[in-house]
């Protein structure tokens, strides 16, 4: 019998996209940033079939604001990216 792994609370979907798809994550455009990979990573639930569990590294950009951004993000698929945000803006990303 297997497990079926936890859904890490708090992250929520800002969208699934094509590779290189338009798409902005708190204001940040994500394919036009550098990710530096934290030491973090959730479990999300797929957003079209709910019973696949898929881990995400969670990843800070800074946006051209001057903050930074703090977001999940995974190829789920084939080219088929998902994006995910923390429900509360960390307050380390309100940093200048």
């Amino acid at each position: 019998m297997s497990t079926v792994e936890e859904i890490t609370p708090g992250w929520h979907l800002v969208a699934m996209v094509w590779d290189g798809d338009p798409i902005q994550v708190r204001g940040l455009d994500p394919w036009t940033s550098s990710w530096m990979a934290t030491d973090r990573r959730i479990v999300i639930a797929h957003p079209d079939y709910p019973s696949q569990r898929h881990t995400l590294l969670v990843f800070r950009a800074a946006a051209s604001s001057g903050r930074f951004v703090t977001f999940a993000a995974g190829e789920l698929s084939n080219l088929a990216w998902a994006f995910f945000v923390p429900d509360r803006v960390l307050e380390r990303d309100l940093e200048w």
